[in-house]
């Protein structure tokens, strides 16, 4: 059976040998690590863009969406939104709207 005091000392002397070394050392060869860390850095530069993009393009978007909101408010259109008379059908044609 093992010394309670001997195995104590055994675990701190484990202990203090795992602290010393550090962190897990990476066991690839320097050239992999290297591009590993270059493909991690290009995918980043990539998700950058992506992300560039999708702003600009949200930008974009929401530029337009007032714009139609500005005209669809605008007096032209406004008795097409207006709901107390009868349905207006945007689809018919002009002359039978004039006519009814």
């Amino acid at each position: 059976m093992i010394n309670p005091p001997t195995f104590s000392v055994g675990l701190l002397l484990l202990l203090i040998g795992y602290a010393v070394t550090g962190p897990e050392s990476d066991l690839r060869p320097r050239a992999v690590r290297s591009s590993a860390c270059q493909e991690h850095t290009s995918l980043h530069s990539r998700v950058d863009v992506v992300e560039k993009n999708v702003e600009d393009t949200v930008e974009k978007l929401e530029t337009e969406l007032a714009a139609l909101l500005d005209t669809i408010e605008a007096p032209k259109w406004r008795p097409l939104l207006d709901n107390r008379g009868k349905p207006v059908d945007i689809l018919e044609d002009p002359e039978k709207r004039a006519q009814s």
